[in-house]
């Protein structure tokens, strides 16, 4: 049996299990009917399938259990559903590459520069171990790296870019750090109390991407008012988990939001351009006029004249 064989096997267990759960003879019915349809045998006995869900969980870390009771087999969302999904996402992701010969015609990916994602399997183990790492850090306001001291908490993505929170042992401040700015990893033996803990979940719950709150502001209320088409966009793919839509008709949609006004957040209103309005606060509204006036005025030196 080729591993190619074994792993389009796998990659058709689990799509049969993310539709419903299934009893084994209806995933052996499965594996049937898709053998002949593919030309390849992946009918199985129970006991390779078991090894199967083995393999499953080992390379892919997708839990697959059997409710005895009911003689079915059910993908275990145990670890959260938005874990889940993303190990989901990126099986698929890894299924069809590893699939498909030749697709360098096929698939453009984007051109970015290193992640540091080399470093997210050390800062796992160094977090559900309570450990303290140091680490070289470039920040974009220092000139050279610095060392850093620090209790890691939790992993953060955002826009493509994972980050690091935790408190620096420096000044017991919460922080984030990019681990593609980070160097020199260092896990240690020194371990310390996730005392802070609940006070390091609760630092993000009511901000916007990875800049940290003011914590002398309570978060606010922000309504804003899209145009009806971007409005689609913003309804399949909310800003923040508060979000809640107020108006959805032919004049626009208007969603409602609970959070601390920081810079991302504003980064990202600007980024909608002419297709949001912020209708509260006024606050809010007055800087992103004031923005968008400062923006304008970088372009007052062209004429409105077409020169042939």
């Amino acid at each position: 049996m080729s591993k190619r064989e074994a792993v389009a096997r796998y990659s058709l267990i689990i799509n049969k299990l993310r539709r419903q759960p299934a009893s084994f003879e209806a995933i052996l019915d499965y594996l049937k009917t898709e053998s002949e349809l593919q030309s390849y045998n992946f009918v199985v006995s129970k006991r390779t399938f078991q090894r199967d869900l083995n393999d499953i969980r080992s390379l892919y870390g997708i839990e697959i259990t059997n409710d005895k009771r009911n003689n079915v087999y059910y993908i275990n969302h145990q670890e959260g559903a938005v874990i889940n999904d993303r190990i989901l996402e990126a099986y698929d992701t890894f299924n069809a590459l590893s699939l498909s010969d030749r697709i360098a015609e096929h698939i453009h990916f984007e051109k970015r520069s290193n992640l540091g994602t080399e470093h997210l399997f050390g800062l796992l183990h160094a977090i559900k171990n309570n450990v303290q790492i140091r680490f070289n850090y470039q920040s974009f306001t220092d000139s050279k790296p610095t060392k850093r001291s620090i209790d890691p908490y939790l992993l953060k993505e955002y826009k493509g870019r994972w980050y690091l929170v935790a408190i620096d042992n420096k000044d017991k401040h919460i922080k984030s750090f990019a681990l593609d700015r980070l160097t020199d990893l260092e896990i240690t033996k020194y371990p310390f109390s996730k005392a802070r803990a609940s006070e390091v979940e609760q630092y993000y719950k009511h901000s916007f991407g990875i800049v940290g709150p003011n914590q002398t502001t309570a978060p606010e209320e922000v309504v804003l008012k899209f145009t009806p088409h971007q409005g689609k966009y913003i309804k399949s793919l909310p800003l923040h988990h508060s979000q809640s839509t107020i108006q959805d008709d032919e004049q626009g949609v208007i969603i409602k939001l609970k959070l601390h006004i920081t810079h991302d957040f504003i980064m990202e209103i600007l980024s909608h351009g002419a297709n949001v309005k912020v209708v509260s606060p006024v606050s809010l509204a007055k800087e992103m006029k004031r923005l968008y006036q400062e923006a304008l005025e970088q372009y007052n030196c062209y004429s409105d004249k077409i020169h042939l």
